[in-house]
């Protein structure tokens, strides 16, 4: 067997003191997360951070920085998750689409309030994530490369 991490992506977006999170359906019940998910066979992870904020959340975000790399060992699950999360600009929103299946909501939500839901988070990453944006990580994008070779 070979294996291999869970390469993923999230947003984290601030807009007036709150932090954009969704409300998920889960296999362990209802959680909170940034706008996240997995990176697709040949999809940049800039691509794929854009593709995922727009399917949970209707809003089309535009990628400014890196905040950071997160290497998250799940031991209950056996799982590797890396995240690569980003932070940038929202440039639209579209109230009437459809939100990815099991997304119950897209809520903007305070520190206060991400921190009284913390038994409900996805991972102990999303809460990292925002404290690593607060304290004003931020790295350039072209620490990213994506190669593509046809042979």
């Amino acid at each position: 067997m070979v294996w291999k991490p869970n390469v993923t992506v999230a947003a984290v977006l601030e807009r007036d003191g709150r932090f954009l999170l969704v409300e998920e359906e889960t296999e362990y019940g209802v959680c909170y997360n940034q706008p996240a998910g997995h990176l697709e066979c040949g999809e940049s992870l800039i691509d794929a951070v854009v593709r995922e904020t727009l399917e949970e959340t209707a809003y089309t975000l535009m990628p400014k920085f890196l905040i950071g790399v997160y290497n998250y060992r799940n031991e209950t699950r056996d799982v590797n998750y890396l995240r690569f999360a980003f932070g940038g600009e929202i440039t639209a929103h579209d109230s009437r689409r459809a939100l990815d299946e099991g997304i119950l909501a897209a809520h903007w939500l305070t520190l206060d309030e991400i921190r009284e839901r913390q038994a409900q988070h996805r991972s102990p990453m999303v809460l990292l994530c925002i404290e690593d944006w607060l304290i004003g990580r931020r790295y350039p994008l072209e620490l990213l490369h994506q190669y593509t070779c046809a042979g």
